[in-house]
């Protein structure tokens, strides 16, 4: 069985990195007093390098961004990653906080071989600005001390991976700090002297667990692993360097997650109508800037525009320092039939029209459009009523002869009739209905022309009397 691992050794930095439009120096501190762990490319030009204290790195660089190792961020970014790892990859085996583990031998005809499966890789941390080094074993301790050590190679030749492992140092072996102190002493500098040794004198010098470790590293021992699978919802979180005052400068680090989003949805052949953002503040409680289209959606444009004309209207409390985008609502994407043999329809206009409405709706704000929606109720004055354009029922479910004939303008209240119709063109329809709600009425519906050449919609009611309810056009 052949496995791949992949070792993200910056992977908090260029987690910041990605949230700005252009680079900056940055580096990673920890401890008291405070040292520089790691810097990033551009800092490391002008000479920060990890030990260093906060006070000197910050002497040869004074815009230097500090960012404080975390290691509970670094896991749920990690996190992060593994979703569109595992779109390529299966049986994906996370490795806290900097790595990832997937078994590689079943997935080589699917990409063209190692080497296709490899380039894939490649390309995509690439075009996500993330460093990591690859590295094949035929076992999962193998692969993974291969890419921690930078001595990863793309073949699945038994032999080549056993003498890259043989040349390993003791020091860069992951031991206990005793073993490997007592290897050293004994002159056993790299892994290829330790496997000459019987296992019984292994275990008698270094001890059991030590020795179960070694054997797990060249596979005479069984290590199953913990499959990891991705989250039924999607999750992303965006943390900024530096703090942002202005809406503007959220859009570039919010369209980098929107199009995150769009390959999520493409991938699952899902869309969404419903986004939950939150702008994170360093003191105040998150700003909730809720998303909502009036037709289901994925392309990530469509999101960036309702999402400018939404930060259009904010005007934020405090700096930002961090964003979340999730979204909990998924419904599936059916392709459109066509009307007749060339698949055309109206596929398109509807498109246009609910995207209107989707930008109506976000600069207006929740409820202020509204549509005519069917009720369940033969009495006119109930038939149809206003709601909010998301959960208004439209006619459209209904087949156009189910509906009785009616008038494009109603009255707000019936109004007497004057002078007899000048000529009856349909009718009568009795509606007997409300007796449930003490609205109860009794009516004999009537389509005529009037001597003013309008055709109204008249009733005639248990008094006798006649009225005008509406006019057609």
């Amino acid at each position: 069985m052949l496995w791949l691992y992949l070792h993200f050794p910056y992977l908090l930095l260029e987690h910041f990195s990605q949230s700005d439009p252009e680079p900056r120096p940055m580096a990673l501190i920890s401890g008291k007093p405070a040292k520089v762990l790691q810097a990033n490319p551009l800092a490391a030009t002008k000479g920060v390098a990890p030990g260093q204290s906060v006070q000197t790195a910050t002497a040869l660089m004074p815009d230097l961004q500090l960012i404080p190792a975390d290691l509970t961020e670094q896991q749920r970014i990690l996190r992060q990653q593994a979703v569109w790892f595992y779109r390529h990859v299966a049986r994906i085996t996370l490795y806290a906080p900097d790595g990832i583990l997937t078994e590689a031998g079943s997935l080589c005809r699917l990409h063209g071989g190692l080497e296709g499966l490899w380039k894939t890789l490649e390309s995509e941390l690439d075009r996500r600005n993330l460093t990591a080094w690859l590295a094949c074993g035929h076992t999962p301790k193998a692969a993974r001390l291969l890419a921690r050590t930078r001595q990863g190679q793309c073949t699945d030749d038994r032999q080549v991976l056993k003498q890259s492992l043989r040349s390993i140092p003791v020091e860069h072996a992951e031991l206990d700090p005793k073993a490997t102190e007592r290897l050293q002493r004994m002159g056993l500098q790299s892994l290829g002297r330790i496997f000459q040794l019987p296992d019984r004198e292994l275990a008698r010098r270094l001890g059991p667990e030590t020795c179960l470790g070694l054997q797990k590293l060249v596979g005479t021992a069984a290590d199953p692993q913990k499959e990891w699978s991705p989250p039924a919802h999607f999750h992303r979180r965006l943390d900024f360097a530096e703090d942002v005052e202005h809406t503007s400068g959220l859009l570039f680090p919010l369209q980098r997650a929107l199009q995150e989003l769009e390959e999520e949805l493409r991938w699952r052949q899902h869309s969404t109508d419903t986004l939950e953002i939150q702008l994170h503040h360093r003191v105040e409680s998150a700003t909730d800037l809720p998303l909502r289209s009036t037709a289901p959606e994925h392309r990530a444009s469509a999101f960036l525009a309702l999402l400018r004309l939404k930060l259009e209207r904010l005007e934020l409390i405090s700096p930002v320092i961090g964003a979340t985008l999730q979204v909990q609502r998924f419904i599936s994407r059916h392709t459109p039939a066509g009307d007749d043999l060339f698949g055309e329809s109206d596929s398109g206009r509807d498109e246009a029209w609910q995207h209107l409405l989707s930008r109506l709706q976000t600069r207006l704000g929740d409820g202020a459009l509204r549509a005519l929606s069917v009720q369940d109720d033969h009495r006119p004055e109930q038939a149809c009523q206003y709601q909010s354009i998301d959960t208004a029922k439209t006619g459209a479910a209904m087949t156009r002869h189910a509906l009785p004939r009616r008038p494009l303008w109603f009255l707000k209240a019936p109004q007497p009739l004057v002078h007899m119709p000048l000529e009856w063109l349909a009718g009568p329809e009795r509606i007997s209905a409300g007796w449930w709600d003490g609205e109860r009425i009794q009516r004999d519906y009537y389509i005529a022309r009037l001597h003013s050449g309008q055709t109204g919609w008249l009733f005639r009611d248990v008094t006798g009397g006649w009225f005008i309810h509406g006019w057609f056009g």
